[in-house]
């Protein structure tokens, strides 16, 4: 499992860069941070999907594995996001606490839900 979860890990290192790279991209070129925040996110977390299916679980990716995972991370991004800007956070430590998050919870999720092993 310990293999798994670097495998999982890398990915995720290159989709928080293509996040980063993007959202500044964009928001350079005038996008709201709302707007460049959320297409974004919406491609790193599609790259994070299709390269954990093929790489890191050796799965097939599905239609309904895609939803369930882009939803889940999806929530778990906006749960972070608000308890952010509730408790008025720092945002690069909302950042942080959700790189964190969502690195454990994603691939716990992704393990045991979207991905598990059926015998």
């Amino acid at each position: 499992m310990l293999k798994i979860f670097a495998q999982y890990s890398s990915i995720g290192v290159i989709n928080t860069l293509i996040h980063w790279a993007l959202f500044g991209m964009l928001y350079a070129l005038g996008a709201t941070q709302s707007i460049a925040n959320f297409f974004a996110f919406c491609v790193a977390v599609t790259f994070s999907f299709f390269a954990n299916a093929r790489w890191t679980f050796n799965s097939q990716a599905t239609g309904l594995r895609y939803l369930l995972y882009v939803l889940f991370m999806g929530a778990l991004a906006l749960g972070v996001g608000r308890a952010g800007d509730f408790f008025a956070i720092n945002p690069i430590v909302t950042l942080i606490v959700f790189s964190l998050v969502s690195l454990i919870a994603g691939f716990l999720y992704s393990r045991f839900i979207v991905f598990r092993i059926k015998k």
